[in-house]
């Protein structure tokens, strides 16, 4: 038996059958195709020419099986996975939520229309689902990124969220009184820690993470250069975070008063150190939380939590007539939308007045007639 040998299979002629037929190997496994008889194809280029014509009319071989979704999680936490602990920390929470449900699913299934109804009876708030859901867009971004999915449309942009972007809870923003009966109520070092971040906008997690080296005690300046999340050091959210920060005379006494009562005021201690890790360590998160919690209801004025520290640092920007350019710096945002969108509050009597004065201006006449009457 003769065989002629081609890259795409073999035409062997069967003697007993007197017939042409093309080897194939699929999956291991050979496999034979009857072309035709002798009459029919006197030679083997004509055989070949047929073997062509009927192959390229065959199905296509199936592809590749595109990989599970938790295949693809396993390979997304070792090559894409954010660096950062508390960014590592939030994607891990959604991605055992997605793994639950989609885990065993291969990632071409995870379309549009079943995601939106999977969020949909999730017993999360808005965000929460719309963290899930930019996951799972960067889930599919990522099988393109990698090749196991040709590069396409990521069918998860199709997916809303309703009120995504609307807060169930306003953030709280205290007045000049309220702070300072909040403060009365707190102990050292959680009063120093309030006043940092009332006064500077600090994160809760910036402010822990300080050292007396970061102090700049001529010129008055605070360098912000890291951040702790559960006792991990990590650099600062975002990379327009890390900055030095002017400090009023009045704060730098505060602080040297803290650091002369503290039995840790060595440069390279913490500033805020705790004596229960021995200076090793300093105060953690949840402790500070609930001194903070328990002072606010001890002033009456209810739970206050760390970062409204924070948002009334940008309320009281705004009461003492700041420029919102001037206010995104000083809050080291990188866009000026979270300054504006996020931040703040009105706690003065800054709307009442600001609506006299715009009522004045289109009762010029009113109030002088009246002026003249009196």
């Amino acid at each position: 038996m003769k065989r002629a040998r081609h890259q795409r299979g073999s035409v062997v002629f069967d003697k007993r059958r007197k017939t042409w037929n093309l080897l194939t190997s699929v999956d291991g496994k050979r496999r034979s195709k009857r072309i035709g008889t002798k009459q029919q194809y006197p030679t083997k280029s004509a055989a070949w020419k047929a073997a062509e014509t009927f192959r390229s009319t065959a199905a296509p071989p199936e592809k590749e099986r595109a990989p599970t979704v938790n295949a693809l999680i396993e390979q997304y936490r070792a090559e894409k996975m954010p660096t950062r602990y508390s960014t590592r920390r939030s994607y891990e929470v959604w991605l055992r939520r997605i793994a639950e449900r989609w885990g065993e699913t291969c990632i071409t299934e995870v379309q549009a229309r079943p995601v939106e109804l999977w969020l949909q009876s999730l017993p999360l708030a808005p965000k929460s689902k719309a963290e899930i859901r930019g996951l799972l867009a960067r889930l599919w971004d990522f099988a393109m990124w990698c090749g196991a999915l040709p590069t396409n449309r990521n069918p998860i942009q199709l997916v809303t969220v309703k009120d995504a972007s609307k807060r169930q809870r306003q953030p709280r923003s205290l007045t000049a009184e309220e702070f300072k009966k909040f403060a009365a109520q707190l102990s050292e070092p959680f009063h120093s820690i309030a006043l940092l971040c009332v006064c500077l906008g600090l994160r809760i997690s910036e402010c822990l993470a300080l050292k007396w080296s970061d102090v700049d005690w001529l010129d008055g300046k605070l360098a912000v250069e890291r951040g702790i999340v559960r006792q991990r050091i990590a650099d600062t959210k975002t990379q327009g975070s890390r900055r030095a920060l002017h400090i009023s005379s009045d704060l730098l006494d505060v602080l040297k008063m803290w650091k002369q009562s503290t039995e840790f005021s060595a440069d390279e201690d913490w500033m805020f150190a705790s004596p229960a890790r021995l200076g090793r360590q300093p105060w953690c998160y949840d402790e500070v939380l609930r001194r903070f919690s328990k002072a606010g209801e001890a002033a009456g004025i209810g739970v206050v939590l760390t970062h409204s520290m924070r948002h009334t640092y940008r309320s009281w920007l705004d009461a003492v007539g700041t420029s919102v350019a001037v206010q995104q710096r000083l809050m080291r945002h990188a866009d000026i939308r979270t300054t504006m969108n996020v931040y703040g509050d009105i706690v003065t009597d800054e709307m009442e007045q600001a609506s006299g004065k715009v009522a004045g201006l289109a009762l010029t006449d009113r109030v002088s007639d009246r002026n003249a009457r009196n």
